[in-house]
């Protein structure tokens, strides 16, 4: 079940908080920034991923907080062009990270996911074809994925 909602996603309730990035991305716009803020220790964690395991885009990196909740950082866009600002996003790696996304919410048995406008604002891709790809392989999983269409900052949404 896919419903869209209003609201600051870092106040959401479901387990997984799904977002795009590049490969090697610095975490310094958009929703990124402030998981940033958040969750200090997930940037470093994913600097490490990327050094060690050199990801391509279109793949998933889940990272789990000590107090329960799980980042899927889903590789969305372009590695940097070398001077630190990632590419960006493609319908290709939009694609293969929800396909990715799905099968993995089906092994760790996911019980909601919340993500933005995937890809929307950094990525610069239009909603009206990222919406039908999240459709495609979200929308079956049998579990609320709240999409947040509109950020309200310090407001939590009706979930």
């Amino acid at each position: 079940m896919i419903k869209e909602v209003s609201g600051d996603i870092l106040l959401s309730t479901a387990q997984v908080i799904a977002h795009g990035v590049a490969p090697n991305d610095h975490f310094d716009s958009g929703l990124a920034a402030s998981l940033r803020e958040e969750f200090p220790s997930m940037v470093k964690d994913f600097r490490h991923y990327c050094k060690v395991e050199n990801p391509a885009p279109g793949g998933v990196w889940l990272w789990g907080s000590a107090e329960g909740l799980k980042i899927a950082n889903l590789l969305t866009q372009e590695p940097s062009n070398g001077f630190g600002h990632p590419g960006h996003a493609t319908l290709q790696h939009v694609n293969h990270a929800l396909k990715q996304l799905a099968k993995l919410a089906r092994q760790e048995q996911f019980t909601a996911i919340a993500v933005p406008k995937l890809a929307t604002g950094v990525g610069k891709l239009p909603w009206d074809e990222v919406k039908p790809l999240l459709e495609k392989h979200l929308g079956d999983l049998g579990i609320p994925v709240y999409v947040y269409a509109t950020y309200v900052k310090g407001q939590k949404a009706v979930e």
